[in-house]
């Protein structure tokens, strides 16, 4: 089943006549292409409009779906709405967590339909991967993890974050990726305290920790991971805070399977960082959920209470932060079974000295 059929088949139970769809990663699981346009989803039949920037490659990779383009004289809203007239469209669902106002007030403007705020149906079935998705994202994180083993043989004292950041795009970018999933955290010493450190000019020195976030974008899918290396022998301390970060990772994952809530795993975690004294110093969620964005729900968080699917990925990502000295956090993702999951990360998790 395509993933439009998929929209198509959840039409009914969300009370909708016609589902529309006009964000990027909406219209990219719609349809599997990115572009600027609109799709239109009836329970028996798929639109997808665009303009002339996109049409030719539109119709070339857009399979099931009618392309149709519209012009400065025929609006793809105009289009949408003689659309949704001659289907008897009267429930009309949209993406409320990404149509500002004043799209809302354009296309309700336009169209003669009740608008039903239904990004809940979209977010719903994203949570479940398919065979496809999950082989994309396993391309994904295989280019993430030879570029950890490249940028490994890289730093040295003298380089920037930035300098290692510029490098971990280009590595990315030679093995294959479309583009980064987000910019790339690099910090080092005092700065990996910071959890979204940007990347700038600190030089890298021996002793230090430098903590990477790293990911890739193939076939429109997330990879993400990060890994802390020490430059030079590693302190007393720096052993035991990553250790500790290692076994909370461990023991999160250890209790990650279908049907567990997200606040499960994120208290078998974070009860580690506590017992070793460092409960303060952890302050996110134990992970999210990614694909066609890097950050998706279902979560691992204490937030989330409800259960989260077979099929589902997400990112196992505690950390330590001591505010002036140093931060660790460790990042694999891992794809939940009804028997457990599976860690499709497989760089190594062992403290790295270089």
């Amino acid at each position: 089943m395509t993933h439009f059929e998929k929209i198509a088949a959840a039409l009914k139970d969300h009370g909708l006549d016609a589902m529309l769809i006009t964000s990027e990663p909406g219209e990219f699981y719609a349809v599997g292409f990115h572009g600027e346009g609109a799709a239109l989803i009836t329970p028996d039949k798929c639109w997808y409009y665009t303009d002339s920037r996109y049409i030719e490659a539109a119709r070339q990779l857009i399979s099931g779906a009618e392309v149709i383009l519209w012009t400065a004289d025929s609006s793809y809203r105009k289009q949408i709405a003689e659309l949704v007239k001659a289907h008897g469209v009267a429930k009309l669902g949209f993406e409320e967590e990404y149509m500002s106002v004043a799209q809302h007030t354009a296309w309700t403007k336009a169209v003669e339909a009740q608008f039903i705020p239904a990004s809940d149906l979209l977010t719903t079935l994203r949570q479940v991967k398919d065979a496809d998705e999950l082989a994309a994202m396993r391309e994904a994180q295989r280019v993430t993890d030879e570029a950890l083993l490249e940028i490994l043989n890289f730093i040295k004292p003298g380089l920037t974050e930035s300098e290692v950041a510029a490098r971990l795009t280009y590595i990315m970018a030679r093995k294959g990726a479309e583009r980064n999933s987000f910019d790339p955290i690099v910090a080092c010493g005092a700065n990996g305290s910071k959890p979204h450190a940007v990347p700038g000019p600190a030089v890298i020195q021996k002793g230090q920790f430098v903590t990477m976030d790293f990911g890739c974008v193939v076939h429109g899918y997330c990879s993400d991971m990060t890994r802390t290396v020490a430059v030079g022998q590693p302190d007393q301390e720096m052993e035991l805070v990553y250790n500790t970060v290692l076994k909370a990772q461990l023991a999160g994952i250890a209790v990650a399977k279908a049907g567990v809530s997200g606040a499960d795993v994120h208290n078998a975690g974070a009860r580690v960082i506590e017992e070793a004294g460092y409960g303060a110093y952890f302050g996110h969620g134990f992970g999210h959920s990614l694909g066609i964005e890097i950050h998706e729900n279902p979560r691992f968080s204490n937030l989330w209470d409800k259960p989260i699917p077979a099929g589902a990925l997400l990112s196992a990502e505690p950390g330590i932060y001591l505010p002036g000295k140093f931060g660790v956090r460790i990042e694999d993702v891992i794809m939940l079974t009804d028997e457990g999951c599976i860690d499709i990360t497989r760089s190594p998790k062992q403290l790295i000295i270089l």
